[in-house]
């Protein structure tokens, strides 16, 4: 998505960068996981795919993406592919069918630690509530959803205590849906549980390239 193409955002353990080409060999490496596949229901890409992908996902408007960082990593090795941990989106979508241009304030929020050992860690965590209170607070958001696999049983997890509801499960899929409304008590709650954080410029390769 352009409109975060030159934003990172710092929080207290992790940062979240813009996808770039850059980035790309890393999470296609990530992506060769079987594990991976099957949480994030995707197709394993060849290389020149996944840098297909990362333009796609760069210019388009109805995906917001960010890859986090182990924070602590970076700032010890300035080295952002190294601290590189997973990423987390946010598809927006329309919540009425007679016209989707009408109002497009719905999003889906995704998450993946793809480093086994950054899991566990919390910075899923903190990236998806920083996550949330971006699409808030930046795209106008008015309501979530999250789609999870039903045997990811930490992801479910941890969007109840987010204070999702599950609202559907679809077997045949093996899925499960949750959603939660944007209102001023749950923004508040965000906020305090994301704490102090920072948004900030990001020197993209592509700014640089101009």
């Amino acid at each position: 998505m352009k409109l975060n193409e030159h934003l990172q955002i710092i929080g207290n353990n992790v940062i979240l960068v813009p996808y770039e080409s850059k980035h790309v060999e890393k999470y296609h490496q990530w992506m060769q996981s079987e594990e991976l596949q099957e949480l994030t229901a995707s197709e394993p890409l060849s290389l020149e795919q996944e840098y297909d992908m990362q333009q796609s996902w760069r210019n388009d408007e109805d995906k917001c993406t960010f890859l986090i960082l182990d924070r602590q990593c970076y700032e010890q090795t300035k080295d952002e592919i190294e601290a590189l941990v997973g990423d987390t989106n946010i598809f927006i979508q329309s919540n009425t069918e007679d016209d989707p241009a009408l109002d497009r304030n719905v999003g889906e929020i995704e998450i993946m630690i793809a480093e086994p050992a950054a899991r566990g860690k919390r910075y899923g965590w903190e990236a998806t509530l920083l996550m949330l209170l971006y699409g808030v607070e930046h795209l106008h958001l008015r309501q979530y959803i999250a789609i999870t696999k039903d045997t990811n049983v930490r992801a479910m997890k941890m969007f109840e205590r987010m204070q999702f509801r599950e609202t559907k499960r679809t077997p045949v899929f093996h899925e499960v849906s949750f959603g939660r409304p944007v209102v001023p008590d749950w923004t508040a709650w965000l906020r305090h549980e994301v704490g102090s954080y920072a948004i900030k410029h990001y020197p993209t390769e592509e700014l640089h390239s101009e």
